[in-house]
């Protein structure tokens, strides 16, 4: 059995972690949102182009990073909670989001979409998966995963299996943005605790070496106040799919 499968995650607490993650944009949040920004803006997309947020969560600015450029931006996500949180909040997302959209508004491709709200109830498709058990519905041309690879278990292998089979569902050529957390020591919501294994910049770069093609990865370090403890800093990697 997957060491991932051996958690509860249907009893995830969305409404918990926003509250302590994303009721207030902190710093690192705004770097990854510029990060994601200023790589994605000054691409080109086919018409028709197809995004995917694989594990999003409880977190809308991984899609809203790909609003500009997608007719239809998946949202793949396996705990039943965040499902259903996610469906709420595309349909009307909270007026929380609208820092982060302000973020991404710094930039000329973000300004042509007039009300992100909107195009994101139209866009957005919300599914439940499991990413250890299979991606359905791909070639995507761009995707996102954010905090997802390392947090979801404590196994370095399922760490690595992750980081592909992301990147396996995207055409070649694709651009990808990826966040983590740095050696994290796991997390607790709503008064669980959820599993995480310790990654650092070299361990990311070992991976993308050969799934990926003129990538980067930078390192952000945690800032003034942490959102929790356990953890050194947060990593955003980006490039384009082999």
């Amino acid at each position: 059995m997957p060491e991932n499968a051996g958690y509860d995650w249907d009893s995830f607490d969305s409404r918990d972690y926003v509250a302590r993650n994303y009721a207030v944009l902190s710093p690192s949040d705004r770097r990854i949102l510029e990060t994601a920004r200023d790589f994605l803006g000054d691409l080109e997309f086919p018409p028709g182009a197809r995004g995917v947020d694989l594990g999003s969560g409880s977190n809308l600015y991984p899609a809203l990073s790909m609003l500009p450029f997608c007719d239809e931006v998946s949202l793949l996500e396996h705990a039943a909670s965040n499902v259903a949180w996610l469906r709420e909040q595309t349909a009307s997302y909270a007026p929380l989001w609208d820092p982060y959209w302000e973020v991404l508004r710094a930039h000329e491709a973000y300004r042509r979409v007039a009300d992100p709200r909107a195009e994101l109830a139209k866009r957005a498709r919300v599914e439940r998966v499991d990413l250890l058990a299979g991606i359905p519905g791909g070639p995507w041309d761009v995707g996102t995963m954010f905090f997802v690879a390392e947090s979801f278990s404590t196994s370095m292998s399922e760490f690595r299996s992750a980081l592909r089979r992301f990147l396996g569902v995207l055409r070649p050529g694709a651009p990808f943005v990826i966040a983590f957390m740095e050696n994290s020591q796991g997390y607790e919501v709503g008064g669980t605790m959820f599993p995480a294994v310790a990654v650092e910049r070299t361990d990311v770069e070992r991976e993308l070496a050969d799934l990926a093609a003129g990538f980067a990865v930078e390192r952000l370090g945690v800032q003034d106040a942490p959102l929790r403890s356990g953890y050194t800093g947060m990593l955003v990697a980006h490039g384009t799919v082999k």
